[in-house]
């Protein structure tokens, strides 16, 4: 049993020494006095915070943080800097995300040095589960930047003697599995369909067998089907990274057990909510994640919508820890689309029914309106395969989905012809489906 490396870490972090252990009741009262702190610091210093807050008094305990209200996506959109609790010039960082399929304005995140340096400090310590001394971690995501996620990721992993090589989103999968085994990559750090063209690439059997040891994968919603697959071609242990822009790029890390997040409970505090009508839901309920900032100084967030669905569990951790534990993310509740005769389709669905295919490295489904039905439309990249046998393949697959299989027979959802071509991926734009119907019902 091997304890995960958060635990001794937000040990340190809400004031503990050494000998002392970490309870629940202590955390939880580490956390209230900073959300109370996080309160009074955004009425104070955020224009916006100011008026959102305005009338609320600061929760007595956890349980009452359901009377504040939720800030949303749509806020930050709207309100911009009026967010901000420092002036302009204290700002490190500005991250721009624009929602995909969308026109609407951009979001934009904003961080000083200190709320980098605590997502640095998070990386050190997460990281330390899947690396050690003398490793080398290749970087398969954006890192050029100051303050950019693969910058902060070698910053963090430099702590503890790991080297960093920052290589960006993969272009050209050769390429880069040549510099996979060229420069004795130990551990590779990216996103689940990229790493999943690698492995299935004719250059990957080349890999001496057992070199990589250690993967995580992060930035979209991680498909099982995607995690059994490079562990049976690479034979590396796979982790799953929670976390969002909004988190300080860094929310949650599995340990080595790998059966859910331990998340950074020192510096955010997360809720799972009904979607619908807002309420908290208990441990063991699927429900919409909701973070809080309890130590950020730019641009604080209270009690806001990630859109993630997820549950936390009740039953402990095999690693031993305190800590809560919150299953893997199972998608988005944008990634959730009601087709025309009332059932409800899912990318998660899609990903785990077409990642099995061994020839297919990425698809981008789109829904239409013809004649009153719907028409699914697929996108698909693959290896070099009979397309018609891919085709035939990809139809059979989709017709075990239970919400296609009902569309198909009450003849209210047409498959259209599956086309082929290379797929970009922006690691700052999530896979989804793609509703182009006049009317969207999720």
């Amino acid at each position: 049993m091997m304890l995960t490396p958060l635990e001794p870490w937000i040990k340190g972090k809400i004031g503990l020494r050494q000998h002392e252990p970490l309870t629940n009741e202590r955390l939880k009262r580490y956390q209230l006095q900073r959300l109370q702190e996080t309160i009074a610091y955004a009425r104070c210093q955020s224009p916006f915070y100011r008026r959102h807050l305005a009338g609320c008094d600061a929760p007595a305990s956890l349980d009452e943080i359901g009377r504040l209200p939720f800030t949303t996506p749509t806020d930050i959109q709207a309100n911009g800097l009026s967010f901000l609790s420092v002036s302009q010039d204290e700002i490190e960082r500005v991250v721009t995300l624009q929602s995909s399929g969308t026109t609407a304005s951009p979001k934009r995140l904003q961080f000083t040095a200190a709320d980098l340096e605590l997502t640095v400090d998070f990386f050190h310590n997460g990281m330390a589960t899947m690396v050690q001394p003398g490793d080398r971690v290749l970087i398969l995501m954006p890192g050029e930047l100051p303050g950019s996620v693969g910058e902060l990721l070698v910053r963090g992993l430099a702590r503890l003697g790991v080297e960093g090589i920052v290589h960006g989103l993969v272009r050209d999968p050769a390429a880069v599995l040549t510099c996979i085994i060229e420069q004795r990559i130990d551990c590779l750090v990216g996103i689940p369909v990229q790493l999943l063209s690698l492995a299935r690439h004719p250059l990957a059997a080349s890999l001496p067998a057992g070199q990589l040891r250690s993967i995580l994968l992060s930035a979209d919603y991680v498909p099982q089907a995607i995690v059994r697959e490079l562990e049976q071609l690479w034979g590396a242990a796979v982790f799953n990274h929670y976390g969002m822009t909004e988190t300080g790029l860094g929310g949650g890390v599995e340990c080595r057990h790998r059966c859910g997040y331990h998340l950074r409970e020192a510096d955010l505090y997360f809720e799972v909510i009904d979607p619908a009508s807002g309420a908290p839901l208990p441990v063991g309920k699927l429900g919409e994640l909701v973070v809080t900032t309890l130590t950020r100084e730019g641009m604080p967030l209270i009690r806001y919508r990630t859109g993630d669905l997820a549950r936390f569990l009740g039953e402990p951790c095999p690693c031993g820890t305190v800590l809560r534990r919150l299953e893997r993310v199972t998608g988005r509740l944008a990634n959730r689309v009601r087709l025309t005769g009332g059932s409800l389709l899912t990318m998660a669905e899609l990903d785990e029914t077409l990642f099995p295919l061994p020839f297919l490295l990425n698809f981008r489904p789109e829904l239409r309106a013809v004649h009153g039905v719907d028409l699914l439309e697929l996108t698909v990249e693959c290896l070099d395969t009979d397309e018609k046998e891919a085709s035939r393949l990809i139809q059979r697959a989709l017709t075990t989905i239970p919400a296609l299989a009902a569309a198909f027979n009450e003849r209210q959802l047409i498959l259209g012809p599956i086309r082929e071509e290379a797929l970009t991926v922006n690691g700052a734009i999530k896979r989804t489906i793609i509703d182009r119907r006049k009317e969207h019902t999720c």
